[in-house]
């Protein structure tokens, strides 16, 4: 027994040391963070267990990291620790009740919690006001010089301001990118041939280690201040007055920070932000919890490893790495053959993923993916999982792209060469039939409640849906047959139905399934047309000049009417009952009329989605990308990319409360 513990310690090692080179070193990852803190507790574990199998080289008496070779090395004025992690509000609690143990329990005491940037650890180093250092964080003791590159972070000050300035102060930070600046600077990667980055933390990695600062300087690195290293100067007594301080020697600090008076408050934040980490614009994986008080976080001290006054308090994983089980392909609303990942079950976000996208067959071909490879998975909100990249080839035969349809057994093709997508040609497949409809009754279509997949599923095996129309056809001994039916259900179904009939043209338009027309742009086409009729005897000119539409867009409109049995499937629509003209289209428009708004940053009123519908109700477009067609930018906290781009252009800026007062 103990020979055998003593091999799993040494196992663990290793494989800890040879993550800690592929991370620091490489910054190549092979595994998901929790994955790596999953192999160090445990070890931990068997160390407190066994302590006579503790030695001093264990990653459990260090921070780990290296030396990059390229830049000399650093040594820090104080060590930067790495903080214990917790994974729950349980753990968060128990933490707690350590520091209250540690203090004391008559002692009074209170919180800073602050979010958590997923970048690269920075210790800026400043002598008399003026920048002479900036380091990574490199073993804990000694860093990587990197003071070219980290001169090129625009959000890092040369010279601090301020009069009464420290003697020599270590401000201890995280280097990251924004999400904006991260899909261009893998949009450069791809257009370029080079292998693209698997999130923001690396490609901030990455960047910080390039020997050519010039190069660097193009990738819009940012930085933001957070911790207290080594300091000669006027006493500093608390994190939340070292925090007023960082902003008043011009330094960013995260805006969300908050003096917490109690653990319950500390609770409520980690909460807050676990369910809005997407609204901010760079990536964070948890929050950061520290004892504001500096002398009472003098009196707790550090372990070998980590400060005992301040935790992380861990997202859900949205990365993990798992095996390519198999490839398998789906048939869309419009043919589209896309192949998709089978998982080996595994952990990520919260959720247990056994499926992921892998968009088309050129991305498989661009990934080198195979079945049988070890594969890095990321799942972002409540979108699809996908996969990112391979972490270890293990398969053996290169993919090939099958030649018939899944569902029907016809060839697939590509109908232009310039294009990335396979389809199905054939108008009979079940598969598109069934997606179509789907689509038809989804929530942003005509909101069918009740018609979901596997009741589509059934009524095209049974031939009662044969086409879109048939929805409106159907009855109620027909529902019946169906599997789980009684006459309350089937009731309430074509209760659903019915109320659809009354949606307005916006969403019958999106909800047709035409090629290129999303949500927004079939709102574009309602205003602009206001009925189904005009809208099909459009001509090619005339839909190309309207904003948001363009040339393509336009072609597959006038494609789509053209066809008999698409003309057809409205006349049946129209005669069924379901709405055919947009509500209010004759109404005296406002003032926001043909004006295009873009949003970036964080908004305090309402969501992203809340506000470009706000603007669609008045009239006015919306879009994702700032041009010299844009006519305001609409700034929140937090701006990117987004901001700079409408200064260089000279787009009108506006804030929130300006915008509010124009949809007034």
């Amino acid at each position: 027994m103990p020979l055998t513990i003593k091999r799993e310690i040494e196992q663990l090692k290793e494989k800890i040391r040879e993550h800690d080179y592929l991370y620091y070193t490489l910054s190549q990852p092979r595994v998901s963070d929790k994955e790596y803190d999953d192999l160090f507790a445990r070890l931990k574990s068997l160390e407190e267990a066994h302590p006579q199998y503790r030695t001093d080289d264990s990653p459990t008496v260090r921070v780990s990291g290296g030396i990059s070779p390229g830049f000399k090395a650093v040594k820090h004025g104080t060590g930067m620790f790495s903080l214990d992690n917790t994974y729950s509000i349980d753990e968060l609690k128990e933490w707690d009740a350590r520091i209250r143990k540690g203090l004391g329990k008559d002692t009074a005491y209170d919180y800073v919690a602050e979010l958590k940037i997923d970048g690269v650890s920075a210790n800026l180093t400043y002598i008399k006001g003026k920048l002479t250092i900036g380091a990574t964080r490199g073993d804990g003791q000694t860093g990587e010089d990197v003071t070219a590159n980290i001169k090129t972070i625009r959000s890092i000050p040369l010279v601090l301001m301020g009069k009464e300035l420290p003697d020599l102060v270590e401000i201890r930070g995280e280097v990251y990118m924004d999400k904006d600046d991260f899909l261009k600077v893998n949009s450069e990667r791809q257009e370029a041939g080079d292998v693209l980055f698997a999130n923001p933390r690396n490609a901030t990695s990455g960047s910080l280690k390039l020997l050519d600062s010039s190069i660097v300087a193009k990738r819009h690195l940012n930085f933001l201040a957070h911790s207290l290293g080594a300091y000669q100067g006027k006493p500093v007594n608390s994190q939340w007055e070292f925090l007023r301080l960082l902003k008043e020697w011009g330094l960013r600090t995260d805006k969300h920070s908050v003096s917490c008076r109690d653990m319950e408050e500390v609770i409520t934040y980690c909460r807050k932000w676990q369910e809005k980490r997407e609204e901010v614009p760079y990536e964070i994986d948890g929050t950061v919890v520290k004892l504001n008080s500096f002398s009472r976080q003098g009196k707790l001290g550090f372990t070998a490893k980590s400060p005992r006054w301040a935790v992380a308090y861990k997202f859900p994983a949205r990365q993990a790495t798992t095996e390519l089980l198999d490839i398998k392909v789906n048939v869309g609303r419009t043919g589209v053959i896309t192949p998709t990942a089978d998982l080996k079950p595994v952990e990520c976000a919260g959720v247990i993923i056994s499926h992921a996208t892998l968009h088309n067959f050129d991305e498989i071909k661009r990934l080198k993916v195979r079945v049988g490879d070890r594969v890095l998975i990321e799942r972002a909100g409540d979108v699809i999982p996908k996969v990112v990249k391979v972490v270890q080839q293990k398969g053996k035969e290169d993919y090939e792209i099958p030649k018939h349809c899944p569902a029907c057994g016809e060839k697939i093709v590509k109908e232009k060469e310039e294009e990335v997508a396979f389809r199905c040609v054939n108008s009979d497949c079940p598969a598109q039939l069934e997606r179509s409809l789907l689509h038809f009754a989804g929530r942003d279509a005509m909101d069918i409640e009740g018609l979901g997949e596997a009741v589509i599923s059934q009524l095209v095996k049974l031939k009662y849906l044969k086409s879109l129309a048939d929805i409106y056809k159907l009855k109620l001994e027909q529902l019946l047959r169906l599997e789980l039916f009684k006459e309350k259900k089937a009731n309430n179904l074509l209760s659903g139905i019915q109320k659809s009939r009354s949606r307005d043209l916006a969403r019958l338009i999106f909800a047709l399934g035409i090629r290129h027309v999303g949500q927004k742009a079939a709102y574009t086409l309602a205003r602009e047309f206001g009925s189904m009729d005009k809208l099909m005897s459009a001509k090619l000119e005339g839909l190309d000049n309207i904003p948001e539409v363009g040339l393509v867009m336009a072609g597959s409109i006038i494609d789509y009417f053209s066809l008999f049995r698409n003309k057809m499937l409205i006349r049946e629509l129209k005669e069924s009952g379901v709405n055919m003209r947009q509500e209010g289209f004759e109404a005296k428009r406002n003032k926001l009329t043909g004006k295009t708004f873009v949003f970036t940053g964080e908004l305090k009123g309402f969501s992203r989605s809340e506000a470009e519908e706000l603007v669609r109700l008045s009239g006015g477009n919306f879009s994702s990308s700032v041009s010299s067609k844009t006519d305001f930018v609409v700034a929140g906290d937090s701006a990117g990319t987004k901001l700079q781009k409408a200064r260089e252009l000279g787009v009108r800026i506006i804030g929130e409360s300006e915008f509010k007062e124009m949809l007034k």
